[in-house]
């Protein structure tokens, strides 16, 4: 695929600049003229895809892909289980940890964590395999979403002292 980049021509350009009316002065100037031009094939392919990097301070760095996907994911399976369980015991939040709720939440995390950690390490993004209703964007927005969630219902909860539900 070579593509000409680009073709520099020098043109004769042509002025009559009437000095006296009798006598016509021909001046020759030269200008440049600059074409680019591209095949057809290279205009109708995208450009490639960023290389992504898969390194492990990469992946979990404050700016990297992987922290926001994870704590939303974990925010609702959270908030879910949450009121599941204060739906089902009439525990609020604070009595569901306390009663237990450690253990479940750190093996949660961890196997959570490892599996959206996984693809990232083969450089496959959520972003290149979300399409129609499901997307990235939505799943980000979902776990912003159950993070408040989750802060709003432990903070109702402290304050009234009882369950909300």
């Amino acid at each position: 695929m070579a593509a000409t980049t680009s073709v520099f021509m020098s043109t004769p350009v042509a002025r009559l600049s009437p000095s006296n009316s009798h006598l016509l002065k021909r001046n020759l100037n030269f200008s440049v003229v600059k074409c680019m031009s591209q095949d057809q094939q290279e205009a109708s392919t995208p450009p490639p895809a960023p290389k992504v990097s898969t390194k492990f301070s990469d992946l979990l760095a404050f700016s990297g892909p992987a922290p926001e996907r994870i704590n939303g994911r974990l925010a609702m399976i959270g908030f879910v289980s949450a009121l599941a369980v204060e739906l089902s015991s009439g525990q609020d939040v604070f009595a569901q940890i306390s009663h237990g709720g450690v253990p479940a939440f750190v093996a949660t995390s961890v196997v959570l964590s490892l599996a959206s950690l996984v693809p990232l390490f083969k450089g496959v993004r959520a972003e290149s395999k979300s399409s129609g209703l499901m997307t990235s964007d939505a799943e980000l927005w979902n776990g912003r979403a159950a993070m408040l969630g989750l802060v709003a219902l432990a903070f109702t909860e402290y304050v009234t002292g009882t369950a909300l539900v």
